[in-house]
């Protein structure tokens, strides 16, 4: 089953100059000032529910499974340190075989409409079609924990199921990433760092897997180093209005883990 909707890609700067953005929203606008411009399109996102097993990381960039979380209450940055962050690295370790994981940040959404998203606390679903890292700041990062070789997001919904503002990821398989791609500058108030901004493609193909619960995650690609062809390199991803949503839904609030995956071999 599809679902019709629009999608915000990136457009990059009619002059050619490095795309940038700045991290800090303008606490009065809830504007983030940057240099290019918006691309929206309309766009089939296919619901896979049932049929999950299709994809998988090395294949598509992504994949789903079920596992109810110790950690419930999400409420308090060092406890979700504290308890989260083990029992996810012991998943990352279980369902990748990585030997060794380190969790380097996490960011919670909460939709709370008309409130100004200006701070690290007050995180809205990101409608923005990207990639979390570009292949130079994530060769970065990962040289200051060398010889990890992926980056791998961890999504779950929290609280009660996604169906406001789900999550969509794109098959890697169905992404050029030499046409598709461009690094975008991210300006923090001390440090800089650097995301991939998605042009629209119509060969793209979207997924997502519907009213996902508190049990659910998925985990995508940010970026392996493996690539000689032979793996699903990195995973765009956006929040989506689905048109399908009823009313009364509550409103979307999910957790996300960064990881570092480190193997053996």
């Amino acid at each position: 089953m599809f679902t019709t909707t629009k999608l915000t890609y990136f457009s990059p700067p009619a002059d050619g100059s490095r795309a940038f953005a700045h991290i800090n929203a303008d606490p009065a606008t809830g504007e983030r000032p940057k240099n290019w411009n918006e691309d929206i399109r309309v766009a089939q996102i296919e619901d896979i529910r049932g049929k999950e097993v299709e994809y998988s990381l090395d294949v598509s960039g992504f994949q789903y499974y079920r596992h109810p979380a110790k950690h419930t209450k999400f409420t308090n940055d060092k406890e979700i340190e504290e308890e989260y962050y083990p029992e996810s690295i012991e998943l990352f370790k279980k369902l990748t075989g990585a030997s060794r994981v380190v969790i380097f940040d996490h960011t919670i959404r909460r939709r709370r409409p008309g409130e100004v998203d200006d701070n690290p606390h007050k995180r809205q679903p990101l409608a923005l079609v990207h990639v979390d890292q570009t292949e130079g700041s994530s060769i970065a990062r990962v040289h200051r924990h060398l010889p990890a070789r992926d980056i791998i997001n961890l999504w779950r919904p929290i609280s009660h199921p996604a169906v406001d503002w789900p999550l969509a990821v794109c098959d890697f398989r169905s992404l050029d990433m030499k046409e598709d791609l461009l690094p975008v500058a991210l300006i923090y108030p001390d440090r800089e760092g650097e995301t991939y901004g998605v042009k629209y493609s119509p060969n793209q193909k979207w997924m997502y897997k519907s009213a996902m619960d508190p049990e659910d995650f998925v985990l995508f690609k940010c970026f392996d180093s493996v690539q000689d062809g032979s793996v699903a390199i990195l995973t765009p991803h956006t929040g989506f209005e689905d048109p399908k949503t009823r009313k009364d839904a509550p409103l979307r609030e999910s957790i996300e883990l960064r990881a570092l995956v480190f193997y053996e071999n």
